[in-house]
């Protein structure tokens, strides 16, 4: 065993361990692909998604050096009919590109040593073959001689890219290399049986072709059919929890918003797995990177980009075309590019059916607050930091003190053209409550018995404050919003709370563009 040719199956035994999830289907896709013309296959997620884990998995699956019979023997992918077929058939290159850049004294050598070293383990392994001087010829040489074919497996394909944004004559020295094991079709028919690319960003366009054409990619927003692989499904963290002491409701509060292809919902492994070892609900998965790497994109002088942060703040989706970005970290030319970038480092969620984008979960949520709070957008942050006295001025029925504090919100979060805008008034309450979801969880348009409920603060176990029920209106008065919810009799909806509830009838007038505020307790 090498450290790039045939690395055995050691990595996988050790990351099976403790809390496992079964994700050896992906196995059996990999396997329809050998020997086709899709055996190249690119998959990108975010960070702590579980890349590492899927390379180390085909590793051990394919590589000849080791038996690993024992490993797969009560998994997924023993009961499918290629199991025995593939297992352990084939020599594996096993490519770690951040490996390569911290071991290289200079960026600029990165891919040099690369091949020098896989060189030299095919040498080693194969002293009678033919010395050539790029990895593409060396591995033809020992094909030629063995008749062997390669499995290549590329972890976090895309570091150089992200280590070296502004190296452009790196990055083409890179592709150049894997163009050369992966273009010629003849030869990668020939030589590579097939090849798994993971990463964070989709492969690198230059216009509106990929760099590397031939390969299949799977990326967060065209992630079909292999979303469920991209992180922990519902089913799978329901499985979790059986066994924790936190139930999956807990979880779902927290975590849940990444939704993919065929409405599967998905949660980021890291932080699912770290709450279930520490028995807490925290922000793990942002824990692993600062919130600065944020704020440096959501900062960027564009037009629009403010204005769609602070309505995704205040949950609403944002429509975008993905198809612009270049899938690289240096050609951001619009709002909508740095959108997209933020989908595929996790930050964002793509619902592909509306093509919109929002901020998927509680966890992102708040290191978005954070970015925003230390950043320049000092308007956004003040209004995040009033929220608590907006939030005091409901409780204590201050209707004056209510109206100004949307007023202002209204002002400083909506870009002019969206400001007489419905959605709008709904996406200003949003944000202006942003402190509630510390106590309550938000519900929207909740049935009654006739009709919908346009906003419910809905307090958290074990919280003794009353339950908010927002009702909006547009060019009415906020009288008649609370009549509305009286007579639509949203109350008797809620029954089941049980504990004190607060009427809260918000009207807007478009012509004077001031804000009313009614505030009552309801009495039964």
């Amino acid at each position: 065993m090498g450290n790039y040719l045939n690395v055995g199956n050691a990595g996988f035994t050790a990351a099976a361990k403790g809390l496992y999830v079964d994700k050896t289907g992906m196995i059996a896709f990999i396997n329809s692909t050998l020997d086709t013309k899709d055996k190249l296959t690119c998959v990108s997620r975010p960070r702590r998604f579980g890349k590492s884990f899927a390379a180390q998995m085909l590793c051990a699956y394919y590589d000849k050096s080791c038996d690993s019979h024992s490993l797969f023997e009560k998994l997924a992918i023993s009961a499918d009919p290629s199991y025995e077929t593939y297992l352990n058939k084939f020599d594996v290159i096993y490519l770690d590109i951040t490996w390569f850049i911290s071991s290289a004294d200079r960026m600029e050598d990165v891919v040099s040593i690369l091949q020098k070293r896989v060189i030299e383990e095919l040498r080693e392994a194969y002293p009678e073959a033919r010395k050539e001087n790029t990895l593409s010829e060396s591995l033809a040489a020992v094909h030629s001689l063995t008749g062997d074919r390669f499995i290549v497996i590329i972890d976090e394909w895309d570091a150089l890219f992200r280590e070296a944004k502004d190296n452009a004559a790196l990055q083409e020295e890179y592709i150049k290399l894997l163009r050369g094991l992966f273009k010629n079709s003849g030869f990668t028919d020939k030589m590579i049986a097939a090849a798994y690319m993971t990463g964070i960003l989709p492969i690198k366009k230059y216009g509106t072709q990929s760099a590397m054409t031939d390969f299949r990619e799977y990326t967060m927003t065209q992630p079909e059919p292999l979303e469920q692989y991209v992180g922990f499904t519902e089913r799978e963290v329901r499985d979790l929890c059986k066994s924790s002491g936190l139930g999956f409701e807990e979880i779902r509060k927290w975590y849940d918003g990444y939704v993919l292809g065929n409405n599967t919902h998905i949660y980021s492994p890291r932080s699912v797995t770290e709450a279930l070892r520490r028995n807490r609900i925290g922000n793990y998965w942002t824990q692993s990177e600062t919130y600065e790497s944020l704020r440096l994109y959501i900062e960027l002088d564009l037009n629009g980009l403010k204005e769609a942060i602070v309505q995704m703040l205040g949950g609403t989706r944002i429509r975008i075309d993905v198809a612009t970005f270049q899938n690289d970290l240096t050609t951001i030319r619009s709002r909508d590019d740095v959108l997209t970038l933020l989908i595929h480092l996790g930050y964002l969620a793509y619902d592909i059916d509306s093509r919109s984008v929002f901020i998927p979960n509680e966890e992102i949520r708040e290191e978005f607050v954070r970015a925003v709070s230390a950043g320049k957008y000092s308007e956004i942050a003040g209004l995040i930091q009033n929220s608590e006295h907006l939030l005091e001025a409901t409780l204590g029925m201050d209707e004056e003190a209510v109206a100004s504090a949307i007023e202002k919100a209204h002002r400083a979060g909506t870009a002019p053209t969206f400001y007489n805008n419905e959605q709008a008034l709904r996406s200003v309450i949003r944000l202006s409550y942003l402190c509630c979801v510390d106590e309550y969880l938000r519900i929207e348009e909740l049935p009654s018995g006739h009709g919908y409920a346009d906003v419910i603060f809905w307090p958290k176990k074990a919280s003794s404050l009353p339950l908010l029920v927002i009702e909006l209106k547009w060019n009415k008065t906020d009288g008649g919003a609370i009549r509305q919810i009286k007579n639509r009799d949203y109350p008797q909806a809620l029954k089941e709370y049980g504990g004190n509830i607060l009427l809260i009838g918000i009207n807007y007038d478009s012509k004077s563009k001031k804000h009313t505020c009614r505030i009552e307790e309801y009495s039964g």
